[in-house]
């Protein structure tokens, strides 16, 4: 496990480092609170924390596993929160997971695959002492408001692309390496509402309903949080769109280019055709054929070949088959 960072605030200051199996008593007031922040801990460490701290062992466990949609439950007088951190890699979505132990004078966030660390935002929160004198709920929301906040870039990049890759189908067929991507950014869209949804659902039940640790003044805080999330669903929702259109769009001027080329194909083989037939008719060993002995039959039948096709490509011409 490495121990991120560990510390005992006070009135929304740093007073000093505590460590793991310290128990720091509090005042009732929040005027104190502990934030631990961990990653990848071990089972023997998190139950280190969890008997310094009451933490429920069906939370423990969950926290260790590490493989949970985003969800809240309570446990007692305790709030135990599963949030999902994304992160651009390539075309696909990487996810890691930030799990909150929410107590009264606690708050121990535990992370598994993000990249994202939580040191700017603890010296982020430690500039502004008005908010974080507020207690553990106001931390709740800036660990959750900075993991949403991290969805926005993300979906804005795969957009630019997405728009890139629609320009591009107006000058030129999609290739098989292009279609494979389309199919893969619009898969990895799916799972990502996957996790949007959950997401929602979370900041939507902190909002709505009467939690402990959560005192009614933060909710507004909360419902920052959800509006984020529901932005983020809708421009998800658009791309997936966005995507199939795309797909939809080169296949049909695909299909078109075809229909084009088989038009030109066939109006020169009716073109063609004309001579074809006649030269095929006189090539015939026959002894008695009409106008064999014609002085002039060869340039008469030449004459004919180019005004029957000349005609023939005028009309296909009008027609815009070629």
């Amino acid at each position: 496990m490495t121990v991120v960072a560990a510390y005992l605030y006070r009135h929304g200051k740093r007073v000093r480092e505590v460590g793991i199996d310290e128990k720091v008593d509090c005042p009732a007031d929040r005027s104190e609170f502990v934030w631990i922040g961990i990653c990848d801990p071990s089972v023997e460490e998190m139950h280190v924390l969890q008997e310094q701290y009451g933490l429920h062992p069906l939370a423990v466990e969950d926290a260790v596993k590490a493989d949970q949609l985003p969800k809240l439950d309570v446990y007692g007088d305790q709030l135990f929160v599963v949030a999902r951190t994304a992160a651009l890699d390539g075309d696909k979505i990487a996810y890691g997971e930030t799990a909150m132990f929410v107590g009264h004078s606690h708050i121990i966030s535990v992370r598994h695959g993000s990249a994202r660390s939580h040191k700017a935002l603890r010296l982020q929160l430690e500039a502004a002492p008005t908010l974080l004198m507020h207690g553990v709920d106001y931390v709740l929301h800036a660990i959750l408001d900075y993991i949403v906040d991290g969805y926005l870039p993300l979906v804005e990049t795969i957009e630019d692309e997405v728009l890139e890759m629609e320009q591009r189908t107006l000058d030129s067929f999609l290739g098989r390496e292009e279609i494979t991507r389309i199919f893969t950014l619009r898969r990895e869209m799916i799972r990502f509402q996957r996790v949007l949804g959950p997401m929602s659902e979370v900041a939507g039940k902190i909002v709505r309903l009467d939690l402990p640790c959560i005192d009614v003044e933060a909710k507004p805080y909360f419902s920052d949080v959800l509006d984020h999330v529901r932005r983020t669903q809708t421009m998800v929702d658009g791309l997936r769109d966005v995507l199939s259109s795309v797909f939809e769009f080169s296949n049909l001027l695909e299909q078109q280019r075809t229909g084009a080329i088989t038009r030109q194909l066939a109006a020169w083989a009716a073109i063609l055709a004309v001579p074809t037939a006649i030269a095929g008719i006189y090539g015939m060993n026959f002894e008695h054929m009409p106008e064999l002995k014609t002085q002039y039959g060869y340039f008469v039948v030449l004459g004919v070949i180019a005004v029957v096709c000349t005609a023939l490509y005028l009309r296909f011409k009008h027609a815009k088959w070629l």
